[in-house]
């Protein structure tokens, strides 16, 4: 059992998502780890791209925002680095493939090992194409995470069988955002995945509130929030590490 699935054993896991450098490395930092010390199980962060083609306004003005204060993806490995020696919980990136593929692939995964990330979510890579990306990662013990979506339908299966770390389950179609509801059968997703995998399944996109939270968490293994952890940094800037906290404990406490 690797690093992130041990983090869902025997519990639903709580996952936070940040966008780094926004409003700025060092706010990141204490956001960081005001979601540690508030029982987050792993820690999305992140990395800025001009083009984030999988996120809604929320997110996307935080990587316009971390971009315009010039943060590289050099700044968010020093961040890893400064994070790696008080955190010890699954560190995961988010971000596209241009920034890896730009990076150098082999580049990018080596100091993924280096650094101490554990994982890699690239939504905008589709299952026929991650070999290219995959082949590399696993040579360093990083997992490349898969995403299943509503419409994934007949591909589940062929996805979940090769997946690692856990699956990302999108709970809705279109993009990243704070939704008032949820109408997927989620339920009846999870068992298709699990009829051909063991790997855990954590459910994202959408959920901001503790019932939200609570009612996807019965039904998988896991929830994900980042729209609205980032609206929350918008409306209070650089204090914004003590309302995350807060919120992450009540959502945390929500699934448990």
């Amino acid at each position: 059992m690797n690093k992130i699935e041990q983090a869902f054993k025997n519990k639903k896991a709580f996952i936070p998502f940040v966008t780094c450098g926004y409003p700025d490395i060092d706010s990141t930092y204490n956001i960081v780890m005001a979601a540690y010390e508030n029982g987050a199980d792993i820690i999305e962060l992140g990395i800025p791209f001009s083009d984030p083609t999988a996120e809604g306004p929320t997110i996307q003005g935080a990587n316009y925002q971390a971009l315009k204060n010039n943060i590289t993806t050099d700044d968010v490995f020093d961040l890893v680095v400064r994070l790696r020696e008080k955190i010890d919980i699954p560190l995961v990136f988010m971000t596209y493939a241009n920034v890896v593929f730009s990076y150098g692939i082999e580049r990018f995964s080596k100091k993924c090992e280096e650094v101490g990330i554990d994982g890699v979510i690239l939504p905008d890579i589709p299952y026929e194409e991650k070999d290219e990306f995959d082949n590399v990662m696993s040579k360093y013990n990083v997992a490349l995470i898969s995403l299943i979506a509503p419409t994934s339908e007949n591909r589940i299966a062929m996805i979940a069988k090769e997946a690692k770390g856990f699956i990302y389950l999108v709970s809705s179609l279109g993009v990243t955002g704070v939704r008032s509801e949820i109408t997927t059968d989620i339920s009846k997703m999870v068992e298709l995945i699990k009829e051909n995998s063991s790997i855990p399944v954590a459910v994202g996109f959408g959920i901001s509130t503790p019932e939200q939270a609570k009612k996807m968490a019965c039904s998988s293994d896991g929830v994900i929030v980042g729209s609205a952890i980032i609206k929350l940094i918008t409306e209070h800037g650089k204090n914004a590490a003590k309302y995350v906290g807060q919120y992450v404990k009540t959502m945390k406490d929500a699934i448990s």
